[in-house]
């Protein structure tokens, strides 16, 4: 008896299916392609720049707002919210020949993005340095949590400032480049008090300290790092009796916070105290060092400072 021929494709061939094809199936193109790479908004959170990567050469994808990634299937099982065989079904329905590229082997794109930390050191490089400066932010701040790091990445070498994790792993920045150095991981500085603060990035962070020199006096600190780890955020919540949120004011970054305070009776969202900023970086760039010195209460209540600069961050003429 003859066998009865299937389009159905095993996991090995699907798993070099194009993924921006199955995007294109899914209903998803991109916002910016070139001939190595290609940049979507993400197909399953909300997001109002494209943070979803695809490498054509690897035929893997990496979502930098979520922190995760991998495979064409592992992809389609995200979004479709269904099993390995259903996603089989969809990536082979309506094909009638599977003679894809051979994609390379995974630890070929392990090699080749693996971020490797050569060396971390006290900040003292004058470019590091000028770029926190162009950020608003002073030595003072910068020296308690922020490190030099040198770094090798695409066989390359590179150095950032720092933000290192609970995981011991690295959010670098420089005024080109954003990495993170393995393994991803929130940043929880425990400063041992009932009331705690949440950003997303490093650079929320150290605009919050630097508007308020008795923060660290009087709070705990969190760093999400990437909002991917809002699971985790929940669990440190749970140990403190109030939560301070300033997270971006971007569809990612208030589907965050509805999910902390849904989670939480403790949570607060502060977020309207930069209304008309992506985030409290660019409001702190856009004039909030004006502040400086002033009490928690006056530092993160204040209308006038979202009446005297415009959206943009221009300061508005008087009268």
């Amino acid at each position: 008896m003859k066998r009865k021929r299937t389009n159905r494709l095993s996991c090995e061939r699907a798993r070099a299916f194009p993924i921006e094809r199955a995007l294109a199936k899914l209903g998803h193109f991109p916002s910016k392609s070139t001939g190595k790479e290609a940049w979507f908004l993400s197909p399953f959170r909300p997001e109002a720049q494209a943070s979803f990567k695809v490498s054509k050469e690897l035929n893997r994808w990496y979502d930098h707002g979520a922190g995760k990634g991998g495979n064409v299937i592992d992809l389609v099982c995200l979004v479709k919210e269904c099993s390995v065989k259903e996603t089989l079904e969809f990536l082979g329905t309506g094909q009638t020949s599977f003679s894809f590229h051979r994609q390379p082997i995974f630890q070929k794109e392990e090699s080749e993005t693996k971020i490797e930390i050569l060396e971390v050191k006290k900040l003292g490089h004058f470019a590091l340095e000028n770029y926190l400066k162009s950020r608003n932010i002073g030595p003072r701040t910068a020296l308690k949590y922020i490190r030099e790091v040198h770094y090798r990445f695409k066989n390359r070498n590179y150095f950032a400032i720092g933000l290192k994790n609970d995981s011991g792993g690295w959010e670098l920045r420089n005024k080109y480049y954003k990495n993170s150095g393995s393994p991803k991981d929130v940043t929880h500085i425990k400063n041992g008090h009932t009331t705690l603060i949440v950003t997303e990035g490093m650079f929320d962070l150290l605009s919050i300290l630097e508007c308020n020199i008795k923060l660290e006096s009087e709070h705990d600190l969190l760093v999400l790092n990437s909002t991917a780890f809002v699971q985790k955020a929940m669990r440190i919540i749970e140990g403190y009796t109030s939560t301070l949120l300033y997270l971006d004011n971007d569809p990612n970054g208030k589907l965050t916070t509805q999910n902390l305070i849904g989670n939480s009776r403790n949570c607060e969202d502060r977020s309207t105290l930069y209304a008309g900023f992506k985030d409290i970086s660019d409001w702190h760039m856009g004039g909030a060092t004006d502040v400086i010195g002033q009490g928690i209460q006056d530092v993160f209540l204040l209308p006038q400072k979202r009446s005297c600069l415009a959206p943009g961050g221009r300061k508005t003429k008087g009268k």
